[in-house]
């Protein structure tokens, strides 16, 4: 950690200064799994083997189909994100330049992250029929669009009233209409209707073959894990409300919408890749959790001390994401750490160095563009 002049340890820099350090902060934790902490808690998972390895290495990847693990945490929390993101920015562009201004915003910047989701899965590097129309990226573009259409346009009751109509109507709709050709109702890989959708209606390459996981009918579900994002910024903006009032809605919030979303998952199962209903309420509800412990910790005991690598990831977190794309980190890990290290230390210790190197040099890439003030702003 670079040093003042005065010898004092660097502080976080906000850029700019009124941003909300415990969003930053979650934003980086978010994507820490995405760059490299998912492989250092396998690996750490592994070395302990038996009992502990057999309890926590599943929730280190995506549940097959119904359930939830922690890793399905990862993609509708930085939806989520998205969403308080869509507050702070909007906000600011409405109250000095007006609508007119926000909407330009808006749309250049869900065109622009359309794209890079296009970019990151080939390009057109291949013929027309294997790019990848949606994905990771593009649904991140079509929530933010659609959560900022709102959120211009409606107060918070009109933004609630979107919230449960597109929540219950996806739910209506998966669950009493009979997918074509099966004649019945059905929650299953392949054969639901918001796989149905993807294989009739959605063009070129899809990740799953007939059908994508960040698909066409699933988007709508999505969009509300971007508003609870809005709700939770609309909390921490509110100047009536008290620092243990927001930190009540988040905690109280959070653990209200996981037991409704489990219990809501009996009838309608807890699904990531249809996004259903309940799933929105369980990765919401836990989404909220984490902001609380973050909002309770940064903001509230003004603990800010080892948030530093946080907020290097969270300022860039579209930067790095890209680049993990473009860089094979663990290759260049490889480099300093593999062959006879490896062999000398063990599979498994092997395994934990070569994930903590690669973190390593990822961070200090995202350190290197902090403290220049380098940001990819869309």
């Amino acid at each position: 950690m670079d040093k003042s002049k005065n010898g004092e340890k660097e502080k976080p820099r906000l850029a700019p200064s009124d941003r909300i350090l415990s969003v930053d902060v979650l934003r980086g934790f978010d994507m820490l799994f995405l760059i490299g902490g998912n492989g250092v808690a396998i690996a750490i998972t592994k070395l302990f083997g038996g009992r502990f390895q057999e309890l926590f290495l599943p929730q280190f990847d995506h549940t097959d189909w119904a359930g939830f693990t922690f890793y399905d945490l990862i993609f509708p929390l930085f939806v989520f994100i998205i969403g308080m993101s869509t507050v702070f920015s909007l906000s600011k562009i409405i109250a000095a330049e007006g609508k007119k201004a926000a909407y330009k915003r808006l749309i250049r910047r869900s065109i622009l992250l359309f794209l890079l989701g296009i970019f990151y899965y080939g390009g057109f590097s291949n013929k027309l029929a294997d790019i990848r129309l949606l994905g990771v990226l593009q649904r991140l573009a079509l929530c933010y669009f659609f959560t900022g259409l709102i959120f211009i346009h409606f107060r918070p009751k009109g933004m609630v009233i979107w919230f449960f109509s597109f929540l219950i109507t996806y739910w209506a709709f998966l669950c009493f209409v009979p997918v074509p050709g099966i004649g019945q109702i059905s929650f299953a890989e392949g054969t639901n209707w918001a796989n149905y959708i993807d294989q009739h209606f959605l063009p070129l390459r899809k990740h799953n073959g007939t059908w994508d996981p960040e698909g066409l009918l699933s988007t709508i579900p999505a969009i509300c894990s971007c508003l609870l994002g809005v709700f939770a910024a609309l909390v921490i903006k509110n100047k009536e409300f008290n620092d243990k009032k927001k930190l009540g809605f988040f905690l109280g919030g959070g653990a209200l919408m996981v037991l409704l979303g489990y219990l809501w998952g009996i009838q309608f199962p807890v699904i990531k890749k249809i996004w259903t209903s309940s799933y929105v309420m369980v990765a919401g509800g836990y989404s909220l959790l984490l902001l609380g412990f973050f909002y309770w910790l940064i903001e509230m005991l003004n603990f800010k001390k080892w948030t530093l690598p946080f907020v290097w990831i969270g300022m860039n977190a579209i930067s790095i994401y890209m680049a993990k794309n473009m860089v094979d980190f663990n290759g260049l890990a490889e480099r300093f750490v593999g062959g006879d290290i490896q062999r000398l230390v063990g599979e498994k210790v092997g395994y934990l160095l070569l994930t903590l190197f690669s973190l390593a040099l990822t961070l200090s890439l995202l350190r290197f563009l902090y403290n220049r003030k380098i940001f990819l702003r869309l």
